[in-house]
Parts: C-alpha cells; sequence; structure tokens
C-alpha cells in the first residue's frame, strides 16, 4: 500500500466518477495514458483489480467501489487540513463539493455560488446536480459535504434542516382549457394527461404527498416521467401534458407567456427545501463560510 498516494488516489476517483479515462484526463490536465498507468499501479499496490474496462462506460470493481469510499474520505481529510491551515493564517482557500437536486441546484444555488467566489477568489465550488435520493447517498458517503434538496426522510445518521420555501404550481400549455380559468378543482385533473418526474424526484415526492390528500392518485393519466425538470417543462410546451413543478422553473416562460400557472382550489403547494448533512460531522472551514453565507442570503431576501 505504500504506493498508494494521494495523487493516484485522486486520479481514481476522477476516473470512477467521470466513467471514463478520456474525461479524467482532462479533468485533471494529464495525458490519458498517464492516467492509466496510474491506476495501473494503484492496482498494483493494492494487489486487485479496481477498474472495469469491458463495455463503453470505465466502472470500478466490487473492490474499486470499497477502495473509492474510503479514498474520498482520505481526500476530503486532505482538503480539510489544508482549508483549516488556509484559515489558521488567515486565508479561506480550498475545495468544497455540494450536491442539490434539479430546483435549488439549478435556480438558486449558482447565484451564491457565483457572488461567494467574488469574495473568496481562492475558494473553488463543485456542484453536484442529481435526484434527491442520490444526493443524499453522496452526503452520507462522504462525496459532498451537504445536499439541498426538496424531500427529507428519516436517516439516522443524516440532519435536514429547514433552509428555503419553494412553490409548487399547475402548470399549462397557453392553448390548454385550463388556461382561460380562475382556477381548477383539484378533481378535475383526474383524466388530464400529466408529466411527471422520476419517482426518486423531490418534486414528485412532495407533489405526490399534498394530491394524495384530495383526489386518488390511481385516477390521474400519467403519460410521462421525465428525469429533470427541463424535460417537463419542454414537454408541456409540446402539449404533451400538464404537470405540477416549482414556480422557480417556469419564472422565464410566464413572463414571455410560453406557459401558463392555474391555481389549484383549496391547495397549499409550497414545500421546503432541506439542508441535508452528516450529523455530528462538523464543517470544513470553507463549507462553514459557505453555509453561513447562504443563511445571511436567505434571511435578508426574506425578511
Amino acid at each position: 500500500m505504500d504506493a498508494m498516494d494521494l495523487h493516484r488516489l485522486d486520479v481514481f476517483c476522477k476516473v470512477v466518477e467521470l466513467k471514463s479515462f478520456t474525461k479524467a484526463a482532462e479533468a485533471v490536465f494529464l495525458s490519458q495514458p498517464t492516467i492509466s498507468e496510474h491506476i495501473r499501479s494503484l492496482e498494483e499496490s493494492v494487489g486487485e483489480r479496481l477498474i472495469d474496462r469491458l463495455g463503453r462506460e470505465v466502472l470500478p470493481t466490487e473492490a474499486g467501489k470499497l477502495l473509492y469510499s474510503y479514498a474520498r474520505k482520505i481526500l476530503r481529510l486532505r482538503d480539510e487540513a489544508v482549508q483549516a491551515l488556509d484559515n489558521y493564517s488567515g486565508r479561506l482557500a480550498g475545495h468544497l463539493y455540494i450536491g442539490a437536486s434539479t430546483i435549488p441546484g439549478t435556480y438558486i444555488l449558482p447565484k451564491y455560488i457565483g457572488a461567494f467566489k467574488k469574495i473568496h477568489g481562492e475558494t473553488e465550488i463543485t456542484l453536484n446536480i442529481s435526484n434527491s435520493r442520490k444526493v443524499t447517498e453522496n452526503v452520507l458517503h462522504g462525496v459532498t459535504e451537504f445536499g439541498l434538496i426538496g424531500a427529507s426522510w428519516n436517516e439516522p445518521t443524516l440532519t435536514w434542516t429547514e433552509f428555503f420555501s419553494d412553490e409548487l404550481v399547475l402548470v399549462v400549455y397557453p392553448e390548454h382549457p385550463f388556461a382561460k380559468l380562475a382556477a381548477v378543482k383539484p378533481q378535475q385533473l383526474e383524466g388530464e394527461p400529466m408529466i411527471f418526474r422520476e419517482r426518486d424526484s423531490g418534486t414528485r415526492r412532495v407533489t405526490n404527498e399534498i394530491l394524495e390528500k384530495h383526489l386518488d392518485l390511481s385516477q390521474l393519466r400519467i403519460v410521462a416521467e421525465m428525469g429533470s425538470t427541463e424535460a417537463v417543462r419542454q414537454s408541456i410546451k409540446a402539449q404533451i401534458g400538464i404537470s405540477i413543478l416549482s414556480r422557480l422553473a417556469v419564472e422565464d416562460d410566464l413572463q414571455h407567456g410560453t406557459l401558463k400557472v392555474v391555481p389549484l382550489q383549496g391547495m397549499r403547494l409550497t414545500r421546503p427545501l432541506f439542508m441535508v448533512n452528516r450529523k455530528n460531522r462538523p464543517f470544513s472551514p470553507i463549507c462553514a463560510a459557505f453555509v453561513d453565507f447562504l443563511n445571511q442570503g436567505v434571511n435578508g431576501n426574506h425578511g
């Protein structure tokens, strides 16, 4: 294990995360043969094959998955050590890895990341956007320090904190009969072609929880399930069906009249967005500073 240096572990993690030697080489500014040589040396030092090179995607073997989970922790500790020393000398620098589901990741976090980097130019922030379940898994396994997602569930080793508020709205295309109405009753959705996010999505989970209080979900006519909010938005424009989405996701369309929002009678369609992080695990200096920056922004925006 003596040859398992931090640089090789870094390269190995990049190969696993990007599922490609070529992309990993671009990410760390090395040639592809050099990347292959690092992986071969690492495999020699641990006495196990770590990467499965069969097929179009490069995937970790079972031994590779095991090493990856430890490698991420080792590299995170290295980053924290560097950050702590920088912090000690009054400098905030380093790399922060965070995760978010579609809505906070696309429509909320980018402006905060941009503003934070203007103040702390030596920091680097990597934002990974995925569905709520995957974001939570990454926090759990130490790949990211925290996540912002639109749903919560019981996970003993994690802490969930309400952070933002998101409004969900019924979205239709302008030619839809509902577009002319002041409001629709929840029961009127039955039989309407509906487009939903995939089942692991926070938007889907919360939408189901709200709707099942007002109608029988089995009566809904779901014509499509989409892996992204953008796909749902474009599908409504293509008149495939209607959907319930975050208002943040359709703000531009509402301004340009390309989509319409119709109130649903007697339904409160707001949901909290949660920060999820490891319980009893202090944030790194850069993460603590960014979370504090987010808190100030939220409190400033909401009074």
